[in-house]
């Protein structure tokens, strides 16, 4: 029998709504169509106020350790931010902070952005990629990069968007059927044991 993963979505959007979140649940209801997973999304902007003043781990309150937790222990992570002065915003940055550096080791992560023009579309490569590359993550293949023209109300509207993303997921499978055979290594290990 095999376990769902546990994928974890983050959106580093700091607005309500947000269209990083937009674009970050869009890529979770791919992968949970695809693999038996459970599903987390976190916000940033929810949690932006209890983040922003800490300096170490310690500090921060139950529910914000619950977040770095979760994405510590995530199977897959799906990461969305929006593009701020061409990178990630510092508060997305911060909280990557208090991630323990061996958390991310081999966890897929599928990459995606959401910025005002196409100018920007560089971000996933040049600033998100290095940025997991130290926590010796897998980025996935492709990164899913949406600009402002391809929202309409808050929605996924651009036809070449959505197949980029499906696309995405598609290129993502063997390494999310790879860590789901892990987790099933690791549960008949434990039943064994």
């Amino acid at each position: 029998m095999t376990n769902p993963l546990h994928v974890v979505a983050l959106s580093g959007g700091l607005q309500h709504p947000s269209k990083s979140t937009v674009l970050a649940e869009h890529l979770l209801g791919l992968i949970s169509v695809e693999v038996p997973c459970q599903q987390s999304l976190i916000e940033i902007g929810q949690i932006a106020p209890q983040l922003a003043g800490a300096v170490w781990r310690s500090q921060l309150p139950d529910a914000v350790e619950q977040q770095l937790t979760a994405v510590e222990r995530a199977d897959v992570l799906i990461v969305a931010t929006p593009v701020y002065r061409g990178s990630y915003t510092g508060l997305f940055k911060h909280f990557f902070d208090f991630i323990h550096q061996d958390a991310l080791i081999d966890k897929p992560i599928l990459l995606a952005a959401a910025g005002g023009s196409e100018r920007h579309s560089l971000v996933i490569d040049h600033q998100l990629r290095p940025l997991f590359s130290f926590f010796q993550a897998r980025t996935l293949p492709l990164g899913v990069y949406a600009t402002d023209k391809d929202f309409v109300d808050y929605q996924l509207r651009d036809e070449a968007l959505i197949e980029r993303a499906r696309l995405a997921v598609q290129r993502a499978l063997p390494l999310l059927q790879l860590a789901q055979r892990g987790q099933s290594s690791l549960a008949e290990e434990l039943l064994v044991a």
